[in-house]
């Protein structure tokens, strides 16, 4: 079974994913902060982290660069959840180890999507 770490500070966005997800096969985790994050990954690294691009304790970038400096056999494969398409935000995010990025709100299509393209869910 998977795991996906959510990173976002708003308990509504946390809370769709994990019931947009939960029903296949991914445990979905949450997080509320970044700190929170670096914490989850150093003692059990997920298989994929969704980080929003608005964190208020550190930026996006910040964090991906942190959890891709964690050694682990798990190789994450990392989003950036963004409000709006940000070029500038997205290539950033990309030059520190993100894989793509995922618009914000979502909904069940266009989450699962994502997730087909990482080859994660069916």
């Amino acid at each position: 079974m998977k795991r996906c770490l959510f990173v976002d500070d708003s308990s509504v966005i946390r809370k769709v994913a994990k019931r947009i997800l939960g029903g296949s096969d991914i445990v979905v985790i949450e997080a509320a902060s970044g700190l929170d994050a670096i914490e989850i990954c150093s003692s059990d690294m997920p298989d994929v982290v969704v980080v929003d691009g608005g964190l208020p304790d550190m930026q996006a970038v910040d964090l991906i660069r942190r959890i891709r400096a964690i050694e682990s056999p798990v190789k994450p494969q990392i989003l950036i959840s963004l409000v709006e398409v940000d070029v500038g935000s997205i290539m950033r995010a990309k030059r520190a180890g993100a894989q793509g990025y995922l618009l914000k709100p979502f909904n069940r299509a266009q989450l699962l999507e994502n997730f087909r393209f990482l080859k994660i869910a069916a």
